[in-house]
């Protein structure tokens, strides 16, 4: 296995002169050098031939021993330095202080066709930034954010990558609920890929410290390597370098959105400034239509990460790094310009893509109203949102029949929704076809359309759960099942129908279905 090996992240940026893997506060450095642990009988039980393509790995390197030890920290990669990343965060609205990579080690980054990645460990042991924990990652999670990475992009939302799922051989002791009530579970490891793993947290801690000089040193490294459009560092270019990262945080959460994904833990260290997806922790899919549904335990209390609320966090958090950003600019005008910009922009984004799950592509004044009575509806009764949409498209703008009938699948409990609730259904699906007699498109067009914005797949929790399961009876087939349905999440895939289903009974209120806890 032959890669193409290259440093700009530790050859421009300063490193912690002390290589001794204590847990301590970290100054003037972005990183830290330190050496994944050794484990006991690792097992690599799932790969992404197709990011494997992307690194320059073949299909033969991805199954060689070599392969095996790199990727579970029991080798190191010739003439590389594994390294984990000094960064801060607001955490539930609150300062965290010093974080960091706890439990991610970044082995080394790649070049390939003319892409830059990194190639990063998650659970390979502890680092500086560790804590109290032992930077490990158990079985449950490591399946969970290995499917859904991949699942995400298929899907066109941006997102960090995975290339690999592996077993180390060890035991992890896992609190799965912080209930008390700890238990040994099989110890994982997942590899993760992007073109940059910084988040905004890295640049929160610098300003928090008054180290303006490492500030400038890290947004010019960024600006340089994933932002190189912006040209030459200037005041004007960290203005239009923040502008970006704000548009681009946005545009990754009306994916979100659109596709009824609640991320369950939008801390500020958990923003990622290429605005993609990261860390899936507490992840969840919306089952029933709920703006107020968070799938994070600890936040049960006061839903600040709920689906509806999202967009607004994303804003906060740029305020966050508005601050961290401003000893570079000195101005706050053309920050809270951005920052302004966001609200309209979500505003507008926001309806053209409800519009788009709706099969509506011209403007029309009223589709606002058409939009908010269909959100009261969604939720007068439990709603599964993905077939919600999905089967929309079958709706027959010419003829009127009894049109709750195609959605009816959608339904939790159809037989039990009162008169007065379908009567509420009826006069909105008039309005509809009203409103789809306005579009220049056949129904068979607006199907296609609509099909390409509204899901059939996603990875819903009991999915995922089910391939926990069999996996800890030794039995991966039901993981790679799902890879593969999930790489083409829009297709119709008749083979694969009994994954398009709502939520059974049995996981309504299972842990790892309903609840999950950032325990990993």
């Amino acid at each position: 296995m032959k890669l193409n090996i290259k440093n700009t992240f530790i050859s421009a940026l300063p490193a912690d002169p002390i290589l001794e893997n204590s847990r301590r506060q970290v100054t003037e450095a972005v990183f830290s050098y330190v050496t994944p642990k050794q484990t006991k009988a690792p097992k690599v039980i799932h790969t992404s031939t197709e990011m494997g393509e992307e690194l320059g790995i073949s299909k033969e390197d991805l199954q060689s021993d070599f392969f095996r030890d790199i990727v579970t920290g029991n080798n190191v990669y010739p003439n590389t330095k594994p390294y984990a990343m000094c960064y801060a965060g607001h955490q539930f609205g609150n300062w965290g202080g010093q974080l960091g990579d706890g439990r991610a080690i970044n082995l080394f980054e790649v070049e390939h066709q003319q892409k830059n990645w990194k190639v990063q460990l998650k659970g390979a042991g502890e680092t500086p930034y560790s804590r109290t924990a032992d930077g490990l990652a158990v079985l449950r999670s490591s399946i969970r954010e290995y499917l859904c990475a991949e699942a995400m992009f298929h899907l066109g939302v941006p997102t960090t990558r995975s290339l690999s799922l592996s077993l180390s051989g060890d035991e992890v002791l896992r609190d799965v609920l912080y209930n008390g009530n700890p238990a040994y579970e099989k110890g994982a490891i997942v590899s993760r890929i992007s073109p940059s793993f910084l988040r905004f947290g890295n640049f929160e801690i610098f300003a928090a410290r008054n180290d303006h000089k490492n500030l400038k040193v890290l947004a010019d490294y960024t600006i340089k390597n994933h932002f190189p459009n912006l040209g030459e560092p200037s005041k004007e270019t960290y203005v239009n370098f923040f502008k970006e990262v704000s548009e681009r945080t946005l545009d990754m959460i009306i994916h979100w959105q659109r596709v009824g994904f609640v991320h369950g833990v939008m801390n500020t260290d958990n923003m990622s400034i290429l605005g993609l997806t990261i860390d899936y922790g507490p992840y969840g899919w919306l089952e029933g239509f709920d703006f107020g549904w968070t799938p994070n335990t600890t936040d049960r209390q006061h839903k600040r990460y709920r689906y509806g609320n999202q967009p607004n966090i994303g804003l906060w958090n740029l305020y966050q790094l508005a601050n961290a950003l401003y000893p570079l600019i000195e101005e706050t005008k053309p920050l809270e310009e951005i920052l302004n910009r966001y609200k309209v922009d979500f505003e507008q984004k926001s309806l053209r893509m409800m519009q788009s799950k709706l099969g509506l592509y011209t403007d029309d004044k009223n589709d606002i109203n058409l939009i908010q009575e269909l959100e009261d509806n969604l939720q007068l009764v439990e709603t599964d949102m993905t077939i919600f949409f999905r089967n929309l498209a079958n709706f027959d703008k010419l003829n009127k029949t009894d049109d709750i009938k195609v959605v009816e699948k959608a339904f939790y409990d159809f037989d039990d929704i009162s008169e007065e609730i379908k009567t509420r259904w009826t006069v909105w699906f008039d309005e509809y076809r009203k409103r789809l007699q306005k579009e220049p498109f056949t129904d068979a067009d607006r199907k296609e359309k609509m099909n390409d914005v509204n899901p059939k797949y996603v990875l819903r929790n009991y999915m995922a759960q089910l391939a926990i399961d069999a996996a800890d009876e030794g039995d991966y087939s039901l993981i790679d099942e799902l890879f593969k349905l999930l790489k083409k999440p829009y297709a119709a895939q008749p083979k694969n129908e009994k994954w398009f289903a709502k939520r059974p009974e049995w996981a309504r209120h299972k842990v790892g279905c309903s609840m999950l806890s950032c325990s990993s």
